[in-house]
């Protein structure tokens, strides 16, 4: 299925914005300017590492070497909070991290990407995020972080999906599981409604809270999950296809931190910026069946569920949210480019 990257308006205003500082340190050897990069994935198969390496790739190539790269695959910590903590200290100059974040640093609408069933499929996901809509975001984190944290590029953490130690086909059959979410109140405040148990579990820790019976499931792509071997535990070899979240992560940067480069290496970050972004969604989509194919062959067992129903309890948890953080023209724009 052919997927549009249409990403180049988004960089192209985004460039007046960049002001890099004090992240961007000089290396050891050369006098090169080194960007350190980082996400949470501890796996180097993973699609943000291929989109970060691409990131290095560019950058390196078109400045000639004077411009370097340092990525890091979970070596700076595997829970975003850390590497959220690390870019606002200046420890990195990139990081890949869910938004739910920022709902506690004063952002709320940025809440808006983690409304369950809120896309359709990766196309609708594209047209939002590539659009108008993935404009507005931008600029509404920009203005309520005063430029702390920019929007560099939507990336794609596949389409997530419910695991545990017993398959779901009803949303009530996922009442009195624990399950390991992420830190959203409206995806937590879905789960809830369900009669699932919100936990909080590091994603390095993942692993072993579900060999152990800490949580009774979690919930992900194929591809993450799977590289992290979930689909072997006790409590992750039940695969139910909810399809609840086509994931957006961000591509961010402090634009207060960073010293402001020269035009020509705004260019550079920014034809870097791109092609990273197309990599990792490239990567992503492609990773999906494969993934899937390779859980099911290691003894994973996959089901459908009722996605009608499903999204009937999504609906009215998008209508509130949207009301509360006055974005109902917001949400339907978003519903009208399905």
């Amino acid at each position: 299925m052919k997927r549009r990257i249409g990403i180049a308006l988004i960089f192209a205003l985004l460039l007046p914005a960049l002001a890099f500082t004090a992240g961007a340190r000089e290396s050891a050897t050369g006098g090169a300017i080194n960007l350190v990069v980082a996400h949470n994935q501890t796996s180097t198969d993973n699609p943000y590492q291929f989109g970060m390496v691409e990131f290095k790739n560019v950058l390196e190539r078109l400045s000639g070497g004077s411009m370097t790269v340092t990525v890091h695959a979970g070596t700076l910590g595997t829970n975003e909070s850390e590497l959220i903590e690390q870019l606002q200290l200046g420890a990195v100059d990139l990081v890949v991290a869910s938004p739910g974040f920022m709902t506690r640093i004063g952002v709320p609408e940025v809440n808006i990407l983690a409304l369950l069933y809120l896309f359709d499929d990766f196309e609708h996901w594209e047209r939002a995020v590539d659009g108008d809509f993935g404009r507005e975001m931008r600029d509404i984190i920009a203005q309520r972080t005063n430029n702390d944290f920019m929007i560099m590029g939507y990336w794609s953490a596949g389409v997530r999906h419910f695991y545990g130690s017993r398959p779901i086909v009803e949303p009530t059959d996922a009442r009195g599981l624990r399950i390991r979410l992420q830190d959203s109140p409206v995806q937590q405040a879905f789960w809830s409604q369900v009669g699932a148990i919100p936990a909080q579990v590091g994603w390095g820790e993942l692993y072993q809270a579900l060999q152990q019976g800490t949580v009774d499931a979690a919930e992900n792509d194929f591809t993450n999950f799977s590289l992290q071997d979930h689909h072997r535990t006790r409590n992750g070899r039940f695969i139910s296809e909810t399809y609840h979240d086509f994931t957006t992560r961000l591509l961010l940067a402090n634009g207060n931190r960073l010293n402001r480069f020269t035009p020509q290496q705004q260019q550079w970050i920014q034809e870097a910026a791109e092609a990273a972004t197309a990599k990792e969604r490239e990567v992503t989509y492609r990773m999906l069946d494969e993934s899937r194919s390779r859980v099911i062959a290691e003894g994973g067992t996959v089901n459908q569920v009722n996605l009608p129903a499903f999204r009937q309890i999504a609906l009215p948890i998008q209508d509130q949210f949207a009301r509360d953080n006055n974005m109902t023209q917001l949400l339907e724009a978003v519903r009208a480019t399905r």
